[in-house]
């Protein structure tokens, strides 16, 4: 079997084992969330390409430089990425993010990464009740307001997933 190791700051680190006591341990957690993300890659990705990168060279018009350097501004990405990211979509690699798509996918990673944690820290407390012989009197008010926000933030996730694999499909 295996061994993997990272480091971590200390207080993620500390994070990490007060959840890891819920999910079995931390082994068991990092099994679970390794397994999890291996199953959730698409099945028609293409591997990541391995290799040294080669050089391209292309000749534009003028016209069709300004096209370019207009597409490229209004995506956030400099010409040359623009044209990588359109190549690699074509090729079968995973979808071509700009940088303003990956910071709003990043942002609305770390709020479901919040929530998470707050539903983590409510079957904690509920847990330890019902272990403790007392009775558990939900807020449920809570509860549907966490609901709601995760509701809005895979909605969210879903719209820049689309916009992002919609932009680089062919056009007539």
């Amino acid at each position: 079997m295996a061994l993997i190791s990272l480091r971590i700051p200390d207080d993620l680190a500390a994070r990490f084992s007060a959840l890891a006591v819920t999910e079995g341990g931390k082994s068991a957690l990092l099994r679970r969330l390794i397994t999890d993300a291996l199953d959730a890659r698409p099945p028609c990705a293409a591997p990541l390409p391995i290799g040294r990168p080669e050089k391209v060279t292309l000749r534009f018009r003028d016209s069709e430089m300004r096209q370019l350097s207009e597409l490229a501004h209004r995506r956030g990405m400099t010409r040359t990425g623009w044209i990588v990211a359109l190549v690699r979509s074509r090729l079968g690699s995973p979808v071509q993010h700009s940088p303003d798509e990956r910071e709003a996918l990043r942002a609305i990673v770390r709020e479901l990464n919040r929530i998470g944690a707050n539903v983590n820290q409510i079957a904690r407390v509920a847990n330890a009740s019902v272990q403790q012989g007392r009775a558990v009197d939900p807020d449920f008010s809570e509860v549907r307001e966490a609901r709601a926000v995760v509701e809005r933030a895979l909605a969210e996730l879903r719209r820049a997933f689309d916009a992002s694999a919609n932009y680089w499909e062919a056009r007539p």
